[in-house]
């Protein structure tokens, strides 16, 4: 009888894992493409951040984390956009450009902290995919902005459900 406990137990927090969340942006339709103003300057875009939401969160939700990743990238690993970690557990939206704090934001490839929009090399299209995790704790603590490396290592074992959008990019 514990032993089917357990296994009940355990399909409940599977069940939360994966969970029903989902990510949604107003600039883009999923597996679409991203249009050019949230380009990087460097690729003639204007360097700005999708307007993101989430619906589905599940109970318990003490905050968000986010990242951007681009799988593609011709460098070991891909390489990270955007991570931002300590979004409010009410939150349910990121507006475009939305000012974040840098205590929020974390160090993309680029090796500075904020977003770095998409910059595919020339004649390739990239996907970029943006994970929201929903955590069960309230803050990470850092001295210094996280690394996607980091803030995955900080997050393990504390991820309560988590939802995906991905898009495209195109060098002009």
């Amino acid at each position: 009888m514990r032993m089917l406990g357990l296994l009940m137990a355990a399909a409940a927090v599977s069940s939360l894992a994966t969970g029903s969340m989902q990510l949604h942006s107003t600039d883009f339709a999923p597996g679409g493409v991203i249009p050019r103003t949230l380009a990087a300057v460097e690729c003639g875009g204007g360097n700005r951040t999708p307007a993101l939401s989430w619906t589905g969160v599940p109970n318990g939700v003490r905050s968000f984390a986010l990242v951007m990743h681009d799988p593609d990238a011709p460098v070991p690993g891909g390489f990270y956009h955007w991570i931002v970690y300590n979004l409010p557990a009410k939150a349910r939206m990121l507006a475009t450009d939305p000012g974040l704090p840098w205590s929020e934001l974390g160090e993309a490839s680029t090796g500075r902290q904020g977003y770095f929009g998409p910059c595919p090399p020339p004649k390739s299209k990239h996907h970029y995919v943006f994970t929201l995790y929903a955590l069960d704790i309230e803050r990470i603590v850092t001295r210094s902005p996280l690394t996607a490396a980091q803030l995955q290592q900080r997050i393990e074992g504390h991820v309560i459900a988590r939802a995906a959008l991905s898009g495209t990019a195109s060098s002009p």
